[in-house]
């Protein structure tokens, strides 16, 4: 029987978790494209004020386009530091699916007010017709701590569960 390489989740590793999400203002987003194949996406990448992830993407684009007819999606958060193996620092996969907001009225106005907080650049295309909110609905991830460090996440793991 082979070993596990997944430690139990534990307190640290959710915190590990959490500041990954916390500090991650982009991240590599994975679609599929209308013929089943694995399409993967630099975005911009936050939380709404209620802590959930989220994007601000064009509908031009073909990972949003991807997303209409396949909700799924697969997120990477977590940068390589300055030094050192990039294998070694932390990442979190989140897995789930994506859902495109309307980017009109009071709840738009909101996250646009508290995105713009952490992505002021945004600024300059966050009023185009083609630019739409991304919220992320995470069902589980995978947190790579490091070297020897590898947890299975549930939403409750990732996300306060109210």
């Amino acid at each position: 029987m082979a070993l596990s390489p997944l430690r139990p989740t534990d307190d640290e590793a959710r915190a590990l978790a959490h500041e990954l999400l916390r500090a991650a203002r982009y991240a590599s987003l994975a679609t599929l494209t209308e013929a089943g194949h694995p399409m993967q996406s630099r975005i911009a990448f936050g939380l709404d004020g209620a802590g959930q992830p989220i994007s601000l993407v064009s509908t031009l684009a073909a990972h949003t386009q991807a997303l209409r007819t396949r909700p799924q999606i697969s997120l990477l958060v977590g940068e390589p530091g300055d030094k050192g193996d990039p294998l070694t620092h932390p990442r979190l996969t989140l897995n789930g699916r994506g859902e495109i907001l309307p980017n009109t009225g009071e709840r738009h106005a909101e996250m646009a007010a508290h995105y713009l907080r952490s992505h002021p650049k945004a600024k300059l295309y966050i009023g185009f017709g083609d630019f739409h909110f991304l919220r992320f609905h995470i069902t589980d991830g995978f947190l790579n701590g490091g070297f020897g460090k590898a947890f299975q996440m549930t939403q409750a793991d990732l996300f306060q569960v109210e």
